[in-house]
């Protein structure tokens, strides 16, 4: 073997190692929001942000993500849809991490569009029910801790068409009945929704606080540039990673552990989020 054969070998292997790895190894992103609507019972509060699983698996049994999550030590996860892919539907994968996280913290989720359109959206949603999570399909619960109470709602994904203003009208009636039904209470409001790109109309309502999915970073990230595209963003998205604040509201978007349409992840490792409330005033985001 010569060493042009030794080096277009090793160019090989490195690469394959290198895209296995950004697939594959998960990292652990910490976020920090204040707010001086918080209740002093909720001063340090954490919440683990989860989306867009697709199917994934890491570990037979999910072990590499349910140790992640475990040694977080969170009070209350939250899961921002997409846990199946509707093109090859396996509610395993997911029920698999489900069954082992359930019982380390309080679990809710809302669907994502592919949840939506995979034709088994109620025996999915019954299967994840039957273990103990809480699904917020255009529903709302208040979390009780130390006498003290937030609220946290969640939108089903408005995929119903192309058509965008359809879509957009579905997100605001349900947002709109679910405020206006909790309206004599100005307490702290968390929203589960999956699509990121309706933030302002999210923030239209005064959430303190959303947790967006649905971009999956951008799928490839540039430096300093960022995602390249995101589903109903198109190229060089704007929400795609991290925290971005308009008016009084704070959205958190999550990139996302698995992959759909396109099979590979570029300077995007797959991502759970640890977010830790306080109490104070929030200041501009990044």
């Amino acid at each position: 073997m010569n060493n042009k054969t030794k080096v277009i070998i090793t160019a090989i292997i490195c690469t394959g190692v290198f895209l296995y790895f950004e697939n594959n190894h998960i990292v652990t992103t910490q976020i920090n929001v204040k707010s001086s609507k918080l209740p002093d019972a909720f001063d340090g509060y954490r919440i683990i942000h989860l989306s867009d699983l697709h199917n994934k698996r890491f570990g037979r049994k999910q072990e590499a993500l349910v140790r992640k999550i475990k040694d977080a030590r969170p009070d209350i996860i939250v899961i921002t849809g997409d846990l199946i892919d509707s093109r090859h539907f396996d509610a395993e994968a997911s029920l698999e991490l489900i069954r082992q996280i359930v019982n380390s913290a309080p679990v809710y989720y809302v669907t994502g569009n592919h949840e939506m359109r995979s034709g088994q959206l109620e025996t999915f949603v019954n299967a994840l029910k039957e273990t103990g999570v809480h699904v917020l399909q255009n529903a709302y619960d208040r979390i009780s801790r130390d006498g003290d109470w937030i609220y946290i709602m969640g939108i089903d994904d408005p995929f119903v068409s192309q058509e965008r203003f359809m879509e957009v009208g579905i997100a605001k009636r349900e947002i709109e009945r679910m405020v206006n039904e909790t309206q004599e209470n100005d307490g702290f409001k968390i929203l589960l929704a999956h699509r990121p790109d309706m933030f302002p109309l999210y923030s239209e309502y005064g959430f303190d606080l959303i947790f967006s999915g649905h971009a999956h970073g951008g799928q490839i990230r540039l430096p300093f540039i960022g995602g390249l595209f995101a589903p109903n963003q198109g190229f060089f998205p704007r929400y795609t990673s991290g925290k971005y604040k308009l008016w009084n509201s704070v959205m958190v978007v999550s990139r996302g552990l698995g992959n759909s349409l396109f099979p590979q992840r570029l300077f995007n490792r797959p991502e759970i989020v640890v977010l830790t409330l306080s109490k104070g005033n929030q200041c501009a985001c990044e």
